[in-house]
This record gives C-alpha cells, structure tokens and sequence, in this order.
C-alpha cells in the first residue's frame, strides 16, 4: 500500500460505489443491489452486481470484482495509486506525499515526468504554429477549413524545418536527455547525438481520457515520408488502448459513436457539430479499442475512408466491435474520400442524413462479398449463398437469426424455408450449431478437486460477511490456519480480526491489496452464491457441510505438510480433535 491505510479507508468511504459505477454503467436497482451490463466482458443480460451495503461490485459473468478502487483501476487502467488519486480529488480528500514503496515511487515519478515532457512539447508546437517559422503549417490547417476555436481545443501546433530547436527548449526548461528520448520527441545518431524526431509536420497531441498529453500525431508538410509519424509506446502511451478524440467524445451526450481513420477527419467532424467523432491511433483498430468503446453502451458508426484500403479496415472494425458485443453501422461517404472531405463539400446537415442512413454492418458486409462473385455464373451465385448461410449461423439469438434470415432472403430473392435448409446444413458442415453459445459468454467447467476446496473456503467466507450473526459459531470450529490458499488465509486474518472487533466493511478488504488480480479474488470471496435454503434446518445443515468440508481440507492440508513443516504436526493434531468434537455436534444458528 503506498497511502496509509487510514488515508485510503476516507478515500473509500467517501467514494460511494453505487454513485461512481452509475458514472459509467447504466444500473437499475433489484432489490438491495443495482444491476447493469458489464462493462469489462460482453454479455446481453446483466450479470453485473453493485452492493451500496458491501460497497463492492461483482460480475457473476467473468468473476471480475472488488470495491470502488479496483472498479477505477480496470475501467481507466489505472494502477493502484492513480486510482487512489483520482478519486481522492473527486471526494476533495488531500493526500500525504508520503507512503510509496520505492519501486512505486521511481515508476509514478517517471509517468509524471513523461506527461510534463509531453505537456511542455504540445505548449512548444502550439506557440510555434502562431510564430514566423509556423506559417506553412499555418497556412495548411487554413486550406483545411480549420478555425482558431477548434486548432486551440485540439491544442495543434507545428514542428519547425531547422535545427534541434525543441531540444534545446525542454533543455532549457530542465529536462534529461533521456528523458526527452524516451518520451518520444527526439531520436539517437552515434554520429550526430540527439535529433528533434518531429520535424516540418503541423502537430497533433494525443490526449488520454483525463486530457493529458500522452503522445503526438505530426503530418509532414510537402511529399516526404511517412506522411503521419507517431510517436512510440511508452511508460503513459499504448496506441491500443486509447482513441483520438475519445477524451472529448467521451462526454458528448450522443447515442453513438463516430468512429473514423485520421486525426483530421475527427476534428473536422467536431467543428461541424458531431463531438462524439473519434479515430485509432495510426494503426488499424484493435480488440483494446473496442474495449474502451463497450463500456460507453453505445452503438458505433464507421466512417472510414471510401476506398478499397478503408473497406477492408471497416471489415476488420466490423469483426472486432461484433466480438466485442458493439452495435455497429456503416457511413456511406461517397462520391468523396473521407469525412474530412466530405464535410467541406456537403456540410453538417448532409452528413447527418447520412448517419441516419448508416448501412447496418451485417449487410454491408454481405454488399463487400457480392463484390467477390459473379451473379450469373450459377456456381458462384451458390457459393455466395452458402457462405451467406453460414453468416447467419453466427447470430447467437434464434430470434435475431430469424428475423436477419427472412431479411436476407427477401433481399436476395431466396425462398426463407430454402435459406433456413442451407443455414442447417452449413452448421451441421461446420461442427457448429447456431446460437450454442452460452448466455454469459463463460464456458462451463467441471470443477477440480483444488476447485472445489476453493469454493467451499468461499462459501464460508460469504457466508460469515453476509450473515454476520452466524460469526460466533463458525469461530468455534473454523480459525484463519484452515484456509489453505495463502491468499484467502490473509483475508481471514484479517476477516476474524474485525468480526471480533464488532464488525467488517467489506470494501476494506480489498484494499489491503494493491494489484487487480488479488482484488478479483478477494471479491470473488464474499460473493460465493448460497443456494437458496428455505428453512432453518436446511441452513443450519449446510453451514455444518461446508464447515466440515473447510476443516477437513485444512486437516488433509497439513497432514501433507508434517514432515517438511513442524508446526504442520501441531495443527494435524489440533484439527483431528476439533473434527471429531464437529462431527458429534449440531450447529444451531438460532439459540433461544
């Protein structure tokens, strides 16, 4: 932990959960807990659970849970410490500059000199595109249709022709050598020493989602090569994780997203009123991408360049948000090239009947494949239809795969009962049936013996946070050394330690640990599903099975143990006596 505990119990406290999830996912209370879809796995029925009493979350789909800081650290990406910060400023609570390891403390200190390089950079260009030496990325941005309002939003600049001119500034202002390399802005000759690595290009900043300068986009002005350069992954910028424009887009209020190719083509489009236009970062859109997108509920609109390369790229796109779970259509942007183009020439309005136009994607991916096939030839015609059939095969829900199925015949002149065959028969070929997939999207699993020891360890630990009451006589048989992962021995350490204190605030468990992964399982521990008991004698049966189950792993557990572990001796013995006084004894959960 690199806070005092006490410091990230009032960050906690003061952070409800219930309040911070709702900034992100949709929630509907049920009952004592509120429900969404999950932001961190696709799913299409809500298996996403946040408990206001807990102050945790869990998903019951993929197993992902934990408290209010685990939830910022997945969403954002964030490490432990950052997500501290974030919400510590949210709740207006001030933090010490104490506590970091110095591990933590060499890696946040280098993250934060990277964003004052970069920050310091993106000023340089800035004031360089206003100066003398920046008139002819000046004059391009003009040709461009760009006004002042929108070049300052996007905080653009220019990167002059001579000399290592931004070197010598960010050395003027304190900045290493190897730091400036390693940000990116400047590259190594063994002849020539350090060079500007942008230079005669307008400049573009790339912002993550907080605005925080984290790399740079430069488009050469004249024919040299590349026409874009990028600037490198680093400690603070990973291309496939973030989006142009999506620290705007983000908070636009729209139900949708535009997603396009370049950087100019995004802020054309939020010039002409369209702020919800986003674009990859110089590379073809990736699975992370999409990730980010799905968590915004939304669906996505391409508007990718017209050409043969920006159909293909949008087929790419296409596969990646429908894997994602990502609604998804497509902008027809002829007769021009892009968005960019196609604002300048036809204007908002056009554009947006356009958007209202978009071609679903299912179908926009069968008009690329007609491009593949000669109609009057009888073999290609049926080839067409089969790998038609065997698309639809991929709609999971019956209902969807119906309503396409007679949708698609109608449009292709097919008889539906002749299409359905040929869906069968594609499916029977293929090894795969239509709509197999389950539910939440998570395979089930017979559970292994080590399993099995694991969940029963979980059960009793919902079983002592959630009924707090039965504590006293699950102490009376069970201590902290019979839960056998190391993992789940510290929790109950400290589980036992506060229950006998007076009490447990779930969300102070996770907190005593600091990476994702333990925070899952520690989530994952008080969020063992009980099976619904209608009785008290049922109860009181089930908490003496999984009791005994817990002291009889602990009792295998140590007898392995005994002749490499001295202490194991002790406890075989400790816990052989305990088993035999359980398995004479009744547990009543309602004395008197």
């Amino acid at each position: 932990m690199y806070y005092p505990e006490e410091v990230v119990e009032e960050v906690r406290m003061k952070n409800d959960i219930v309040d911070v999830v709702s900034g992100y996912v949709h929630l509907q209370k049920k009952g004592s807990n509120h429900f969404g879809l999950c932001p961190f796995h696709n799913e299409k029925s809500p298996s996403f659970s946040v408990s206001g009493s807990k102050q945790m979350f869990y998903c019951f789909g993929c197993g992902i849970g934990g408290n209010v800081f685990t939830f910022v650290m997945e969403y954002e990406n964030y490490s432990f410490t950052e997500a501290v910060k974030l919400l510590a400023d949210r709740a207006g609570v001030s933090l010490p500059e104490t506590g970091y390891s110095q591990e933590e403390k060499k890696k946040e200190s280098r993250k934060t000199q990277l964003l004052e390089v970069n920050k310091e950079a993106a000023k340089y260009f800035y004031y360089c595109l206003r100066s003398p030496q920046g008139e002819t990325g000046s004059q391009y941005l003009q040709k461009r249709q760009l006004n002042e309002e929108t070049m300052k939003r996007f905080g653009l600049g220019f990167a002059p022709v001579s000399g290592n001119q931004l070197i010598k500034y960010l050395r003027s202002k304190g900045y290493r050598d190897d730091l400036i390399q390693e940000a990116g802005l400047a590259g190594f000759d063994e002849r020539y020493g350090l060079y500007d690595k942008f230079w005669n290009r307008v400049m573009f900043p790339i912002q993550d989602i907080n605005h925080r300068v984290i790399g740079f986009g430069g488009r050469v002005m004249g024919e040299a090569k590349p026409k874009y350069l990028n600037s490198p992954e680093s400690l603070i910028f990973d291309k496939g994780r973030n989006l142009y424009g999506l620290n705007f887009a983000r908070s636009s209020r729209q139900n949708n997203f535009i997603l396009c190719e370049g950087y100019m083509d995004v802020i054309a489009l939020h010039q002409a009123g369209f702020p919800q236009a986003l674009a990859s970062l110089g590379t073809a859109f990736t699975p992370g991408q999409a990730g980010l997108l799905k968590r915004y509920e939304t669906e996505v609109l391409l508007a990718y360049d017209g050409d043969g390369a920006g159909m293909k790229a949008a087929l790419r796109a296409i596969s990646i948000l429908r894997e994602a779970g990502i609604g998804c259509k497509v902008i027809d942007m002829s007769p021009y090239k892009d968005p960019d183009e196609f604002i300048s020439h036809q204007g908002a309005e056009v554009f947006r009947q356009r958007m209202a136009e978009a071609e679903g994607s299912f179908f926009f991916e069968l008009r690329m494949m007609e491009k593949e096939h000669d109609f009057k030839d009888p073999e290609s015609k049926t080839d067409f239809h089969k790998r038609l059939a065997g698309k639809l095969c991929d709609f999971e829900e019956e209902v969807e795969r119906e309503n396409y199925l007679q949708a698609v015949a109608e449009k292709y002149h097919i008889s539906p009962e002749s299409l359905r065959k040929l869906v069968i028969s594609q499916a029977a070929r293929s090894g795969i049936g239509p709509a197999v997939r389950p539910k939440s999207g998570m395979a089930d699993k017979k559970r292994t013996p080590e399993e099995n020891k694991r969940r029963n360890q979980r059960l009793l630990f919902t079983w002592m946070t959630d009924e707090p009451e039965a504590f006293p006589i699950i102490a009376k048989y069970i201590s902290p050394e019979d839960f056998t992962d190391e993992l789940y021995r510290q929790v109950a350490v400290r589980v036992f330690e506060k229950m006998k204190a007076g009490g447990i605030h779930h969300a102070d468990l996770v907190s005593m640990f600091s990476e994702g992964e333990e925070h899952k399982e520690v989530a994952a521990l008080m969020n063992e599903r009980l099976e619904a008991l209608d009785t008290v004698q049922e109860k009181e049966k089930a908490l003496h099975d999984i009791i005994l189950a817990v002291k009889n792993e602990s009792f295998a557990y140590y007898s392995e143990r005994m002749g490499e572990n001295p202490q194991a001796f002790q406890q075989v013995v400790k816990v052989k006596k305990e088993l035999e006084e359980l398995s004479k004894t009744h547990i009543s959960l309602y004395q008197g």
